[in-house]
């Protein structure tokens, strides 16, 4: 019997490290925008948790205050975050080497009216974002994710803002659809 029992808690104990070795661990990052306030951002199987931005579309743009298309894309982001800022949060990370004061000058020269990032703020989200998109380092870069923190599309270059409102206008649609559907499946219980 003592045999037995050993054998079963030998077995346990193996199928308890292959599942601890098996399972990943979560990945998680902490980006500190120009005003101090942190965002704790976790990975996720198919996109980002923001654990501070709930039930938004979010437009996550890496750029740079030299590039060009970077600073002409600018205006877009203002006019979009003023269109559908109950629906969007759009969180820009500068990657030309600004620190957090030298990006807040920026921002408010510009009239940035949504979250700005310094790289210096990041820590290992940027090497995250190049190992999990594939990206090495072009900008402007960008990541639309949607309510749940779905990655929708990812676009290196400027995207014209009528084209990022058509997304944004049917991803906004999609929710509701969504959000409908649970609905009536909840009156139907």
């Amino acid at each position: 019997m003592k045999k037995i029992m050993g054998i079963v808690v030998t077995i346990i104990l193996l199928s308890i490290n292959a599942f601890a070795l098996g399972a990943k661990d979560v990945q998680s990052f902490t980006l500190t925008d120009i005003n101090g306030k942190a965002y704790n951002v976790k990975e996720l199987p198919n996109g980002l948790d923001f654990e501070k931005i709930k039930d938004k579309i979010i437009l996550l743009e890496f750029f740079g205050h030299r590039c060009p298309p970077c600073k002409k894309s600018i205006p877009h982001y203002i006019s979009l975050q003023e269109k559908f800022k109950k629906d969007i949060a759009i969180v820009a990370v500068e990657v030309q080497g600004l620190d957090r004061k030298e990006l807040a000058s920026f921002s408010k020269k510009k009239g940035i009216n949504y979250i700005t990032i310094a790289q210096e703020d990041t820590g290992a989200f940027l090497d995250h974002i190049s190992q999990r998109a594939n990206w090495r380092g072009s900008i402007p870069f960008l990541i639309i994710l949607n309510e749940k923190g779905a990655v929708q599309t990812m676009q290196t270059g400027m995207v014209p803002e009528d084209a990022l409102s058509r997304v944004i206008t049917g991803l906004i649609e999609t929710k509701a659809k969504n959000n409908n559907s649970s609905k009536d499946l909840n009156s139907t219980k």
